[in-house]
Formats: structure tokens, sequence, C-alpha cells
């Protein structure tokens, strides 16, 4: 991992496209903006761990066919009486 120290209104370039500059410093808390090519996805980390662990949690979950079938048979009946 590179570690760059920088100030308010300091900034740093990624591949000539990128740049990220420190905006506002409070405390423990940074702000920061990014200038980027509108097809550069960025995202918060924690947005994307939280996406993962619930996409682990879909797939580890064990769904009964059975009573998911039952349960659209149902769902026909009664839209059918509508």
């Amino acid at each position: 991992m590179l570690v760059l120290s920088r100030r308010k209104g300091e900034s740093i370039v990624i591949q000539e496209h990128i740049e990220v500059t420190v905006l506002e410093v409070d405390g423990d808390t940074i702000k920061i903006g990014i200038s980027a090519p509108r097809d550069i996805e960025i995202l918060r980390k924690e947005l994307i761990t939280s996406v993962k662990d619930m996409n682990r949690e879909s797939v580890s979950q064990h769904t009964d066919m059975a009573s998911l079938a039952e349960k659209i048979k149902k769902m026909k009946k009664s839209s059918q009486k509508l």
C-alpha cells in the first residue's frame, strides 16, 4: 500500500485520469473529491462488503422447492378469483 500525506487542497493523480483531492479536514474525518471518467465505478468499500455478505447469505440459504411451488399455486388461484 502506498501511503501519502496530503493537506487541504492538495491532490494525487492516478494514471493521469483520476484525481483525488482533499477538500476538508475536520478532526479524524476528511472529505475528499474524486474526478474520474464516467466509466470508472467509484464505490465506498462498506457498500461492496455489504453486497458481498448479502450474496453469500443468499447462496447459503436452502430453499424448499416443494413449499415454494405450493405458494406459487396458491398465488395463482387467488389472483384468478379476482
